[in-house]
């Protein structure tokens, strides 16, 4: 079998005018990163057409670390769609330095189901994440650089907020103390370094609807909190426009292609187990400026990523899908059915029954929100007819869409059962208007509780008397209204990530909160979640190398 590298290779590119010349762009109206790369002007951006576009979002059963294959069926769906004539494009994030380097390895799909030129997407790209990056220090060296200066005027924050970002998995940088040295070094602090998915720069690039609400945004930051109880924001030090400037290109959606050569935009990049885990806004209105059909993706299980873009995306940017894709393989479901990894090939007809019930709790989940699904089961070679039999007659049974994903291997011929099974549902039975979790006037423990009770099946929530604390200094400066963003494990319902299943009547504990007053969300932290991961003990990048003619070998 191939590698995705070596399939992405074999791929003959179109040049970037071409692509966008598909859907209507004429070749001025782009920026050009070489052949095979754009970034898009949000002038593009029609929004009337955005209203007529068919939004479709893909999420997942809660994940394993046998893969699930979201982002491939994602892609894939998009290329069936349009082997079946419709004119659909696929919107989704950029991959982190972090996991690529790390666990996880590439993230721009797989197999004949890729987005090209993947070894650009998943290394630098168009220097998205380092303008992040780059933007989020700024700030914490100019913040540095506000208190040692003011010093001598009696100004100093009695608590600062403000971290610092890396997209490097790192454990050493979680905690650390700064200005050490000399008395002209700086000011002796704690502080603490999360990864760049992490950060609420991030966060407000995703969720921003224009450069001005960019700028809007950054100035709102919360710093810190003055020895007199004020906050103390970005626009104290005058510097918002400074910060904007640093994202003035990286706010623009990139424009790339499929392994068929279709149209694929890719923005912005938060993980959904420590943020909100959604491309930009942007990004999904300019490919619904551009396609009839759209097809997007949320981070994780359904858990995570589906509700954080519903609860937060959604709700913020007036959009609603009209379906949304649960996708499943049988090797996830027999590990939520009690099978050991090592054994998750081998048949088990009982092992699928039993996992089910994952599969299951995430379809009730989604259709809280109103929202009608689709399974589609992203098939292995190990899979049995009768595994995937049993697991058709449950959707059948559920009254929900049922379609196998061989993208991976075919292409888009792989995924025209599962675009005709969405296009039928959607003309025939779409979505209802989307129903949120909870309201905007909700306090703000009780949009946790919501989320912890009616999504996750927690049987009670605690929160730690840091948590209540950041709490009650939300509510005293007037963040009650912001949507919530838990950040938790992935590898299940609780904070317990070896609980696979369906998981019930659990504690869930919220440890901290921290505000995200630019990006307009609270991050309520469950658990042992940290927001800067470290590497394994064997990470991918020791099998990354550049091979005797030049070229990347083990990125995916």
């Amino acid at each position: 079998m191939k590698t995705d590298i070596e399939i992405a290779r074999e791929c003959s590119l179109k040049d970037i005018s071409e692509v966008a010349a598909s859907v209507g762009v004429v070749a001025r109206s782009i920026e050009p990163y070489g052949h095979y790369i754009a970034k898009l002007p949000l002038s593009l951006i029609d929004n009337k057409r955005v209203q007529k576009s068919k939004l479709i979002l893909v999420t997942a059963i809660t994940p394993t670390k046998a893969g699930i294959g979201k982002t491939t069926v994602s892609i894939g769906l998009t290329l069936g769609l349009n082997r079946i004539g419709k004119r659909a494009i696929v919107a989704l994030r950029e991959p982190s330095l972090g996991p690529c380097f790390g666990m996880k390895g590439g993230a721009a799909g797989g197999g004949y189901a890729q987005v090209l030129p993947m070894e650009k997407i998943n290394l630098h790209f168009t220097g998205d994440f380092h303008a992040v990056t780059s933007a989020h220090n700024m700030i914490s060296a100019l913040l540095d650089n506000y208190i040692y200066q003011h010093r001598n005027e009696g100004f100093a924050l009695r608590e600062i907020l403000w971290k610092r970002v890396l997209d490097v998995n790192d454990r050493n940088l979680r905690n650390i103390v700064t200005g050490l040295g000399a008395k002209t070094d700086g000011v002796v602090g704690e502080s603490g370094f999360d990864i760049t998915p992490a950060s609420e720069i991030m966060a407000i690039l995703c969720l921003s609807t224009s450069l001005d609400d960019l700028q809007r945004r950054i100035e709102n930051i919360l710093l810190g909190i003055t020895i007199d109880g004020r906050p103390f924001r970005v626009k104290d030090m005058g510097v918002a426009g400074a910060i904007a400037v640093l994202l003035k290109d990286a706010i623009q959606p990139n424009l790339v292609q499929t392994t068929e050569q279709t149209p694929a935009i890719i923005h912005g990049g938060p993980f959904a187990n420590i943020a909100h885990g959604c491309n930009s806004v942007l990004a999904t209105k300019m490919a619904m400026s551009l396609g009839d059909y759209v097809v997007t993706e949320a981070g994780f299980g359904a858990d995570l990523g589906a509700e954080k873009f519903f609860d937060i995306k959604c709700r913020k940017a007036g959009l609603s899908p009209a379906l949304t894709v649960i996708v499943a393989t049988t090797q996830g479901l027999k590990m939520h059915g009690g099978i050991a990894i090592e054994d998750i090939k081998k048949p088990n007809e009982d092992g699928v029954r039993e996992g089910l019930k994952n599969l299951g709790r995430h379809i009730d989940n989604m259709q809280k929100f109103g929202q009608s699904v689709v399974v589609a089961l992203n098939r292995y070679a190990s899979d049995t007819d009768n595994e995937l039999d049993i697991i058709r007659t449950y959707c059948a049974e559920k009254s929900v869409g049922f379609a196998v994903n061989n993208a991976f291997n075919e292409g888009g011929n792989g995924a025209v059962e599962l675009a005709n099974v969405v296009v039928d549902t959607i003309e025939n039975n779409p979505s209802k208007p989307l129903q949120f979790i909870y309201s905007d006037d909700e306090s703000i423990m009780g949009k946790i509780e919501s989320v912890a009770k009616n999504i996750y099946g927690a049987a009670s929530v605690i929160f730690s008397p840091a948590a209540t604390r950041m709490i009650e200094r939300a509510q005293e400066l007037g963040y009650s209204k912001f949507p919530v963003c838990i950040a938790k494990t992935q590898y299940s319902f609780s904070a317990d990530a070896k609980a696979y299943g369906v998981p019930k009547g659990f504690e869930f504990t919220i440890r901290d909160l921290v505000i995200n007053a630019g990006s307009e969300m609270l991050v309520a932290i469950a658990g042992e979640m940290l927001r800067m991961p470290g590497l394994p003990k064997s990470p991918q990048a020791e099998r990354i190398f550049l091979n005797e003619d030049g070229q990347i070998d083990g990125l995916s």
